[in-house]
């Protein structure tokens, strides 16, 4: 019951977001109104974390699974993308190669200052 409560929660916030996009003229995704109400939420203390955390945890554990349709749609759609497959596949590399570089860079950042806090 604990998990319908909190994915309960998870949905009103995204229907939030569904609402938001129906009233506001910017080309902006539900999706995104909906995780920037979920963050401020957090962030505030309207909904504390303890609140949605197990229900979080879970959907991100199958996050995997949800990429699965994506995929069909992708094999669905191979005589457009056989076309530009290179430039595509080119692009995916050099992007995940710098995500993957910020990110570290930007970890080692916060831990570096997280270090010096502490040591101050």
């Amino acid at each position: 019951m604990k998990y319908l409560k909190q994915f309960g929660m998870i949905l009103f916030i995204s229907f939030l977001g569904e609402i938001l996009r129906a009233v506001i003229p910017l080309p902006i995704p539900a999706s995104i109104y909906g995780l920037v109400l979920m963050l401020t939420a957090l962030l505030t203390g309207i909904l504390p974390l303890e609140k949605v955390r197990d229900t979080g945890k879970f959907l991100i554990e199958i996050m995997p699974l949800m990429f699965i349709p994506a995929a069909v749609g992708l094999l669905d759609s191979w005589s457009a993308l056989r076309p530009i497959l290179l430039s595509v596949a080119v692009i995916t590399v050099v992007t995940t190669v710098a995500v993957m570089g910020v990110s570290g860079r930007v970890t080692q950042f916060v831990i570096r200052r997280d270090r010096r806090k502490k040591h101050e």
